[in-house]
């Protein structure tokens, strides 16, 4: 029987730069639930955070302090911004391409709550997309596509690997000594978000069902920005930089109305952003849009080329026409409890990366672009760490009976829709107590039902956020709760 030395769940950047840090030498199966470029980091628009230079670090360590109302870990964020410059310049060292200005250096720019430009982009508006092409191109490793992870072989302090269905009815149970998980965050479960279609808090659920803690869940990111006039579930992402670099968010009628709710306007953290658009379009009964007559249209072409193409095909004439935006669900920054090496806390060889895991960088609301760069820098802390342990299991060990899951049922499609809709309007920008005591309630009998494993596992991530959100009495950061 073959056992890996890894699994690695995801081809985000979490995952498939933590494939990177590994020699040709070792065994690793990566497994993604579709092909490999459906996942968030295709999508990312903004850019990646590096540090100017080492003066730049406790700047950067109070922006994103700040932007997280102090909830973050201070240790995991200070780890974070002093390991940016050698993960990004790594990135660079091995043949990746950030933009350049126009004598030939780095093209930093400036997104919200950021106190100096310090973002690099690729393509423009592209870098997820190229980072992701990019960290392909050098994975040595095999990738099993169509492959969705239903269950964790979990035996007290070990993970012995997973339980994979294949193809949607082929059962595998494969044996790994370290199992990383970098599946994303829980897009799916809202029923406006910016995220791929696979993302849907799958091991998260598994997380809850093994009783592997979770922090934070409450936390949800919503991006201010999106184009949701679509029929898509995923809806069109109006990157932060386009604020950073003078596009401006008015009323219908051209008032810029952010200045009404924070001294830094269109540069205020995302969820002082959200909420003052949920807020006035709510209180004026105004259509809400984000204007660009600040840019030349050749120069918005150049840089954020995919923006202008993707809207132009549906009938946008930028940057001289405006387009009507509404904040989507976007990031979570809660998710599986680890240590500043990505170690599962409780475990000896699990380990979580990426928007998966709650490192405690992003606090009560994540900074802007570092999310590319919690995923380069704790892969491969997580990496280091596993070959320094070096741990090894024995599969004869694990002595749990394996069952097969059913993944769809009947019931599923009008129980997913009804908690997309559900986490929307209860658990979502605004919250009241009662709203939240509500949504539990209705979960709970939709997890009653005759349902499929996949919708089950959904479920439970919705539990733990809405529990969280119960537990978290007062508002802070993207958790806003209103008395009514």
């Amino acid at each position: 029987m073959t056992i890996y030395d890894y699994i690695i769940i995801g081809t985000g950047i979490a995952g498939l730069n933590a494939a990177r840090m590994i020699s040709s030498d070792k065994k690793v199966l990566i497994v993604c639930k579709q092909s490999p470029w459906e996942c968030n980091t295709f999508l990312a628009q903004g850019g990646i955070v590096r540090a100017r230079d080492k003066d730049d670090i406790p700047s950067h360590v109070h922006d994103t302090m700040e932007a997280g109302a102090y909830l973050n870990d201070i240790n995991a964020v200070q780890l974070l911004s002093e390991k940016s410059i050698e993960s990004v310049d790594d990135l660079i060292e091995n043949g990746f391409n950030f933009d350049k200005n126009n004598i030939g250096e780095l093209a930093f720019t400036k997104e919200a709550a950021h106190s100096t430009s310090r973002i690099l982009h690729a393509d423009g508006d592209a870098t997820g997309r190229e980072l992701h092409m990019f960290l392909l191109q050098n994975c040595p490793h095999e990738v099993m596509t169509a492959s969705i992870v239903i269950d964790l072989l979990i035996e007290n302090t070990i993970c012995y690997g997973v339980h994979v269905l294949q193809n949607n009815d082929k059962d595998k149970i494969i044996y790994a000594h370290n199992t990383i998980i970098a599946s994303g965050g829980v897009g799916s479960i809202y029923k406006y978000h910016t995220n791929s279609v696979t993302i849907s808090g799958d091991i998260q659920g598994i997380c809850v069902e093994k009783g592997i803690m979770l922090q934070d869940m409450e936390m949800m990111q919503f991006h201010p920005t999106v184009f949701v006039d679509s029929q898509n579930a995923r809806k069109q992402l109006l990157t932060e930089a386009l604020r950073g670099e003078g596009a401006i968010i008015e009323d219908e009628h051209g008032y810029a109305f952010l200045g009404d709710y924070h001294k830094d306007k269109e540069l205020a953290p995302r969820d002082v952003v959200s909420r003052a658009i949920f807020d006035y379009s709510k209180r004026t009964g105004s259509k809400v849009y984000i204007s660009f007559y600040n840019f030349e249209k050749n120069n918005f072409k150049q840089r954020f080329p995919n923006i202008y193409k993707d809207l132009k095909e549906i009938g946008f004439d930028l940057p001289y026409e405006r387009v009507p935006i509404s904040p989507a669900f976007h990031y979570s920054m809660g998710g599986i409890k680890v240590d500043l090496n990505s170690k599962v806390s409780g475990f000896s060889n699990l380990y979580a990366v990426g928007e998966v895991a709650s490192t405690g960088v992003h606090g009560a609301n994540r900074l802007a672009s570092n999310s590319l760069l919690e995923g380069l820098v704790f892969s491969k802390l997580a990496i280091d760490e596993s070959l320094k342990i070096n741990f090894k299991i024995n599969n004869n060990d694990y002595k749990k009976v394996i069952p097969h899951y059913i993944l769809k049922k009947q019931k599923d499609k009008a129980i997913k829709d009804a908690l997309r809709n559900l986490m929307w309007i209860n658990v979502g920008i605004v919250r009241t107590r009662q709203e939240l005591i509500d949504a539990l309630e209705e979960i709970e009998i939709y997890l009653k039902e005759d349902i499929g494993r996949l919708l089950y596992l959904r479920l439970l991530t919705a539990k733990s956020i809405v529990t969280s959100a119960i537990e978290r009495k007062s508002s802070i950061g993207a958790h806003y709760i209103k008395e009514r």
